[in-house]
């Protein structure tokens, strides 16, 4: 008998988190885990509906959870495993948060099938800010900037 990679057992954990959410009424199917040195540190489950958050998603949770528990917004050292493919919103946070590695089983295709589609949202953001179907408009830049400058100048800011 084949032994299983590494993430197999991780990534189950992911989906039956996953699955225990839609039995339990939190959101929808999506389930997420962060290990630090294989061990499991932090879960997530989606929890859009029952707390009426649209970022409750599993992996924004679960990152929630991670940093909370280790006192850093940088997780590197860290891996993050989904009962399916990040949206872009989770994606992004996965990139800020810094984790080493990624592993999904359902794909964005899957997810879409089951009334989750996100390719309105991946076609929005490859626009210019003029072009998308969100009225967006820039304004007072200069204004702006100056918080921008008062963090350059910051001797003792924390980068990330």
């Amino acid at each position: 008998m084949a032994k299983s990679p590494p993430s197999e057992p991780h990534l189950r954990q992911a989906i039956l988190l996953s699955l225990e959410g839609v039995q339990a009424g939190l959101g929808g199917p999506f389930g997420a885990l962060i290990t630090r040195d294989g061990e499991p540190i932090a879960r997530g489950q989606n929890q859009v509906t029952s707390s009426n958050d649209p970022t409750a998603h599993a992996e924004i949770v679960a990152i929630r959870a991670a940093s909370k528990k280790l006192g850093s917004f940088d997780l590197s050292g860290c891996e993050i495993f989904s009962s399916c493919e990040p949206c872009p919103m989770c994606m992004a946070a996965i990139l800020w948060a810094h984790l080493d590695g990624l592993t999904f089983a359902a794909t964005r295709a899957d997810a879409a099938a089951a009334g989750f589609d996100d390719e309105e949202l991946y076609r929005q953001l490859a626009l210019a800010p003029a072009e998308r179907d969100l009225p967006t408009r820039s304004a007072l830049r200069t204004e702006a900037l100056t918080a921008f400058d008062a963090w350059r100048q910051k001797p003792d800011k924390t980068t990330y």
